[in-house]
């Protein structure tokens, strides 16, 4: 995997994001709560302090709970809740040493469909259905890892040039039209609660 992404609307960010399927994974965990650069800034700011040019699955799930909190503490912070965001990177990173070998990308390699790979995805710590949809599409859409029936495992995430999340952001250009599409679900959210729907 070498591409380019722009989630992070940060060039060294990006490039890691681009190029490590771990960091992948952990800008996606950490994308709740927060601006979505934000949370995929993450991966890059923690590599950096590990004093690494990646992240390392094995080295972050064998890393003391404690240290680990308060190296996503450290100003900036990597996520508005940096201790809880930290147990649940390490939970994810145990879970792939486990039963991946900390692999992240042997989750999606030779998968035969769509809803194996989103069986897969839903099984790890910190995701649910719909990110793991976001993922699956993010996945398919810019990472070429498309087994059959993927679009469909990934619902709605998964139609072209949706525009409903991060796996359709590869710009500023598409990022306000995400920012737009949210905006839209929150001001529905409200309004049905509003009428007691």
């Amino acid at each position: 995997m070498d591409v380019t992404l722009h989630l992070a609307q940060d060039p060294e960010a990006d490039e890691l994001l681009g190029r490590s399927h771990l960091a992948a994974l952990v800008g996606m965990l950490l994308d709740q709560q927060v601006p979505m650069e934000w949370a995929f800034k993450g991966p890059a700011t923690i590599a950096k302090r590990l004093g690494a040019d990646d992240l390392d699955a094995h080295e972050i799930a064998a890393y003391a709970p404690e240290a680990f909190a308060d190296l996503l503490s450290e100003k900036p912070a990597v996520h508005r809740y940096p201790g809880s965001m930290a147990k649940r990177i390490q939970q994810l990173c145990q879970y792939l040493v486990e039963h991946y070998d900390g692999d992240a990308s042997a989750i999606w390699e030779g998968v035969d469909t769509g809803q194996e790979l989103l069986k897969r995805l839903e099984e790890l710590p910190g995701f649910g259905k719909q990110k793991a949809q976001i993922f699956l599409a993010l996945l398919g859409k810019q990472l070429g890892v498309r087994p059959k029936g993927w679009r469909e495992a990934a619902g709605a995430y998964g139609e072209p040039k949706s525009f409903r999340s991060v796996a359709d952001i590869t710009g500023p250009e598409s990022l306000a039209k995400v920012r737009a599409h949210k905006q839209e679900m929150k001001a529905a959210a409200k309004a049905a609660k509003a009428s007691g729907r």
